[in-house]
């Protein structure tokens, strides 16, 4: 071997070395290539807080004492076997709703089947009597099923209002035991030196200024606390009312009692051919609700009282101008701000890249609360509560066989409850607002909760966070949104738009009966030229009864006469 020479080294087949190498990376990345991975974002948590029970509660006390559930049980405590009863109630000692009253129902109802003949506004009295026992039976803080339809005993196995999707509206899965013992410790909750079943807010106003030996619940008469306003109040807003009187309910069974009386409401009475047998028992009730006029609310009484809980005026004939004493007038602009941030926290949570803030929102609920607890006085404890019951009365009334012979309503429009029909028939033949009273409805309902939720929340607390603020806004969206569209359906008046000139935001803080006058307005001038026009075709000839030729066939008769 010489020196240039190298020593033999055997070939090798690289192929066997890189080949492995080679079809492991390719299958790697075929491997990746085919797997799909999902990456999805999710709107930030909030931790649950001690209040989600009342929530569910007001919920479900509100969908308690609906009209349909007015109806049912106005059926089944006069019209089924007498010793039907409504069974217990939410708040009060076990007791029986026959026996609510003095005289008692049962009683009363006995007397009227015993009777020859019933005259006199005695039906009428015992109807206004069992409506006062059903708000007792149903209102209240309390989270309980529908009552069953034969016994009215709560019934476990129909789904609990307030419950229908629990993970959508708290965050969470529940059961109905899990939610009612969260409410009742939210109940219990010490506050200064109160203990006991309350709400922290009215143990914090307890606190402040009544003495520990005058916290007793006892009668009327004695130094105490009247009994269950202060451990279970009917939770109950007047709010609800004022819509209704908007939405023309109040209005339409007046003018049916003025024609009931033969009374001529207009030269042209639209109710001229209103005519209510006295065979079938509205004819009776009608005299009845009639001769207790002089027990009813009138307009001015519940007038001033929407002025002084929120600032809201009635505006018609019947209604005075008024001098209230103590009026919220910063009310609407709160109330209207608060859904406003609420909209705003609404687009900022559906953006999953954003962390919604809370704290404005936070901070616009303890404004409308204070507000709201300086208009709880004097007649705040009574009037809401006789109003609800009085409504209540006056849809039933609406809703019997022999009104909708005549105020039927459009067959074909699905109206949610039965007497909504001849509202919106009696609008359309007096010339009134041609908005349905579908709409005024669901502000009454979506207010009352949205409220409910904001006067008896624990929202002084200086200890709240921003969680409270964000479960509050996504347990209360629905109602929140359908408010803010009804308002808009019903005034023009669009609550979530950004409003950068002054007096575009003036207008959103104006009261909304100014904007339903104006609508009304606009609605009669649209309709005067064209009345306007038919009152300037109308002959002499048409005045005595004479049919008017077309004005096609005059010319040509004319033409006619000139031929010959």
């Amino acid at each position: 071997m010489t020196d240039h020479e190298s020593p033999h080294v055997p070939e090798r087949d690289l192929s066997k070395i890189v080949r492995p190498e080679i079809d492991y990376a390719a299958e790697k990345l075929r491997g990746a290539a085919s797997t799909e991975r999902t990456v999805t974002l999710r709107r930030s948590a909030a931790e649950p807080t001690t209040d989600q029970g009342l929530w569910v509660a007001i919920r479900n006390r509100t969908d308690a004492i609906s009209f349909d559930r007015y109806d049912a049980f106005i059926n089944r405590l006069l019209c089924e076997d007498p010793s039907t009863d409504l069974g217990e109630a939410t708040c009060a000692p076990p007791g029986q709703a026959s026996g609510y009253g003095s005289p008692s129902i049962s009683g009363m109802r006995t007397d009227l089947s015993n009777r020859p003949n019933i005259y006199g506004p005695d039906a009428y009295y015992l109807l206004k009597l069992a409506g006062q026992a059903f708000l007792i039976f149903e209102s209240g803080i309390v989270i309980q099923p529908p009552r069953n339809p034969g016994t009215g005993i709560p019934d476990p196995t129909q789904p609990v209002p307030g419950l229908e999707t629990p993970e959508s509206r708290l965050g969470r899965s529940v059961t109905l035991e899990e939610i009612q013992q969260e409410l009742e410790a939210y109940l219990n909750t010490v506050v200064g030196t109160v203990g006991g079943r309350a709400l922290p807010y009215l143990k914090r106003i307890v606190n402040a200024l009544i003495p520990p030996d005058s916290r007793e619940e006892k009668l009327p008469y004695c130094e105490a606390i009247l009994r269950n306003r202060f451990s279970c109040p009917s939770l109950l807003e007047l709010i609800w009312s004022y819509w209704q009187e908007e939405g023309m309910l109040v209005q339409t069974l007046n003018a049916i009692a003025l024609r009931f009386q033969n009374r001529r409401s207009s030269p042209r009475d639209p109710l001229a051919n209103l005519e209510i047998d006295p065979l079938r028992p509205l004819n009776n009730l009608l005299w009845g609700f009639i001769q207790d006029e002089y027990n009813r609310l009138s307009v001015p009484r519940r007038a001033y009282e929407y002025d002084h809980h929120y600032g809201l005026m009635l505006v018609g004939k019947a209604v005075p101008k008024l001098d209230s004493a103590d009026s919220r007038s910063k009310f609407i602009e709160a109330y209207h701000n608060l859904l406003y941030r609420a909209a705003i926290f609404f687009r900022e949570d559906a953006d999953t890249t954003v962390i919604a803030d809370a704290f404005p929102l936070l901070n616009t609920l303890k404004e409308v609360h204070l507000l709201l607890a300086e208009g709880a006085h004097n007649q705040f404890g009574d009037l809401p509560w006789t109003a609800r019951a009085e409504m209540l009365n006056m849809q039933w009334l609406l809703a019997r066989p022999e009104i909708r012979e005549f105020l039927r309503g459009r067959h074909m429009v699905p109206y949610q409850e039965a007497w909504m029909g001849a509202v919106d028939d009696m609008k359309r033949l007096q010339g009134w607002t041609d908005t349905t009273v579908t709409h005024f409805h669901e502000l009454a309902v979506t207010g009352e909760r949205i409220l409910l939720s904001v006067r008896y929340g624990d929202w002084s607390n200086i200890n709240n966070t921003e969680d409270q603020a964000k479960n509050w806004a996504r347990y209360w969206k629905p109602e929140i949104q359908r408010y803010i569209h009804a308002y808009q359906v019903v005034t023009g008046v669009d609550l979530t738009a950004e409003v950068t000139d002054t007096r575009r935001a003036a207008e959103r803080h104006l009261q909304p009966s100014v904007h339903l006058q104006r609508r009304l307005t606009a609605q009669q001038a649209k309709a005067l030229p064209a009345a306007a026009s038919a009152a300037r075709g109308t002959m002499a000839s048409e005045v005595m009864g004479h049919p008017r030729l077309p004005a096609s066939a005059r010319s040509r008769l004319l033409k006619y006469d000139e031929d010959e």
